[in-house]
């Protein structure tokens, strides 16, 4: 199978620390793939030019980080990322993981909104941005205590850990000050192996 990525998104992390959890480096390519370029050969494989995008071996090919994390945990037929099967630690499962993904959204539009030339940024969308991501990180310093984020790897403490492994590139909103168990749980799963290896550059320069 091929796994496409770039260096920088934490939707792409989250799909390669799955597979890395699974063991299934040994049959996954990890590729890096040229987006937001015109006439990159990558569109000729995902017309969207997003990732992560998984072709599988029979040449079908899958897009967006929830199914292809589901595809590859259920690759041996022993899943070990699905979520609870009933009931509410299932409902929790689901609410936090939407909403480590909506932390992540509004990071990854910020992100490439200071990207762009400074004459070409929205500074009302920056702004929108900035406080949005200061509104998340309020409401992880309490819900980083719930027990589905204190537990096994599951995907809400990937999801968030990814969403975080951006923060560093964009302004910053997280006070250690003011979010010491948010700060304390980053600190350590950032050391888990998977996270460690898929840790973008620019985190791998600064270490």
């Amino acid at each position: 199978m091929k796994l496409y990525i770039t260096d920088g998104s934490p939707y792409a992390r989250i799909a390669r620390v799955v597979m890395l959890e699974k063991g299934l480096q040994d049959r996954v390519e990890v590729i890096l793939a040229q987006t937001r370029a015109a006439d990159s050969p990558y569109y000729r494989i995902n017309p969207s030019g997003r990732v992560p995008y998984l072709v599988r071996d029979d040449g079908v090919g899958l897009e967006e980080s929830a199914l292809i994390c589901e595809y590859l945990d259920h690759f041996d037929g022993k899943p070990a990322f699905d979520l609870p099967p009933g009931g509410e630690d299932r409902w929790q499962a689901r609410r936090l993981e939407a909403l480590a993904r909506s932390m992540t959204d509004g990071l990854a539009v910020l992100y490439r909104e200071i990207r762009r030339p400074q004459n070409e940024q929205s500074p009302a969308i920056v702004k929108h941005e900035c406080d949005r991501a200061a509104r998340f990180a309020d409401v992880w310093e309490r819900e980083i205590e719930h027990p589905l984020m204190r537990g096994p790897l599951n995907l809400p403490q990937i999801t968030l850990a990814c969403g975080f492994g951006i923060e560093s590139r964009v302004a910053p909103f997280r006070s250690r000050a003011r979010h010491p168990r948010l700060s304390a749980w980053l600190d350590r799963i950032a050391q888990h192996p998977s996270l460690i290896a898929t840790a973008p550059g620019w985190q791998r320069r600064n270490v």
